[in-house]
């Protein structure tokens, strides 16, 4: 059995959505200061580097972070190359995709250094959104800052897979990991009314 951590690491150099709240880790308490123990305080935008997004992160009335199912987010997971790919048509997905798919991870290559926020990524036409949600998908994580493009103000694609009940995990490190099919495990924390969590993803192959 063998584990692909795909989490980017968190510190002050991971690059944020352009005006977001960067990662800052300061101290509330140090041991060297006298007190007892060392406490760490942490600010940030819960867009972090490797994160869920929730319903309320582009509909008011959406379901918050803590209120959502954690199934998506654990079991078996496809992981599809698509780097080099424009706009991810339906016709680039449908013949590699197992019938049987309900967490699909998509590696485009767009984010190769995360210290820089990147200025154009590879993402669903929103009609190849809308047959992945119809398909019975249970969630799409991607290696990008958004399912979306970024300069895109109705997100047609967050919408889309909403609407078909489609988790949405962003921010993926999938640069080494070898196409095929793992155990996905990319808990959110359970922040009550967060629109987003920061996640810690890990894909672990199946045993022998």
């Amino acid at each position: 059995m063998e584990f692909y951590d795909i989490t980017h690491p968190i510190s002050e150099q991971l690059a944020v959505w352009p005006g977001d709240a960067p990662y800052r880790f300061s101290w509330s308490a140090r041991r060297a200061d006298g007190s007892s123990v060392n406490i760490g305080a942490v600010h940030t935008t819960v867009h972090l580097g490797t994160h869920a997004d929730a319903p309320v992160h582009f509909d008011d009335a959406g379901a918050a972070l803590g209120d959502l199912d954690l199934a998506p987010y654990l079991g078996p997971a496809d992981l599809l190359d698509l780097t080099g790919c424009g706009p991810i048509q339906r016709s680039d997905l449908e013949p590699r995709l197992r019938p049987d798919c309900r967490r699909l991870l998509l590696r485009t290559g767009g984010w190769p250094d995360p210290t820089l926020f990147p200025e154009v990524i590879s993402v669903l036409t929103p009609d190849a959104a809308v047959w992945l949600a119809s398909r019975g998908l249970w969630l799409l994580g991607v290696d990008v800052p958004s399912v979306d493009e970024l300069a895109s103000e109705t997100l047609p694609v967050h919408r889309a897979l909403n609407a078909g009940g489609v988790r949405i995990l962003e921010g993926l490190r999938l640069g080494s990991v070898p196409e095929g099919r793992y155990e996905l495990i990319a808990l959110p924390l359970r922040l009550s009314d967060a629109d987003a969590s920061p996640v810690r993803a890990i894909l672990r192959t199946a045993p022998n």
